[in-house]
């Protein structure tokens, strides 16, 4: 939960609490910068990008209580907007995306996780980042993408269904 006060010293032009948001926020920002960009250098310049939008336009920030969505919507627009100008994907061994993740995720059996989830495509990919890693409820995600909350169940519920597929294809395969 972000701190209000802090928020709005920030708003304010204090630039200590700014960095304390952004201290609070990092990991969290720079696991989903990851998802997108598939790399870590792309996926730090996505998070300089949006600390630095972000710094820029926190005045114009109406409600302090959503600054971490806020901050969210910032980092997602920045990685398609990346994404677009380097028309590009990134292929990565298995081996390769594990061992950057590795050190992100919590238990070894979550890089299957993270690499079913990289394969998505984007409306299921953003919404189950969103739902899972950021905890957000689903109306909170319909707000931040501007879709109906239903849009935004049936992104999950196809999202869930097709990492099902996937992880159970990569155990037959295996």
């Amino acid at each position: 939960m972000t701190d209000i006060k802090k928020v709005l010293k920030a708003k304010k032009g204090n630039h200590k609490a700014f960095q304390e948001l952004m201290e609070d926020e990092k990991i969290k920002l720079y696991k989903i910068a990851y998802l997108y960009m598939k790399n870590e250098d792309d996926a730090l310049e996505v998070f300089q990008e949006t600390v630095y939008k972000a710094f820029i336009s926190i005045k114009n920030l109406k409600d302090e209580r959503y600054f971490s969505t806020w901050l969210t919507r910032i980092l997602i627009n920045t990685a398609f907007d990346l994404l677009k100008k380097k028309k590009r994907v990134i292929p990565m061994e298995r081996e390769v995306l594990e061992s950057k993740a590795n050190s992100y995720l919590p238990h070894e059996e979550d890089s299957d996780l993270l690499q079913a989830i990289t394969e998505l495509d984007e409306k299921y990919k953003t919404v189950l980042i969103l739902r899972f890693y950021k905890d957000y409820t689903v109306k909170q995600i319909a707000d931040l993408l501007d879709y109906p909350e239903g849009t935004v169940k049936t992104n999950i519920h196809r999202g869930i269904n097709l990492l099902r597929e996937k992880i159970k294809e990569d155990c037959v395969n295996e």
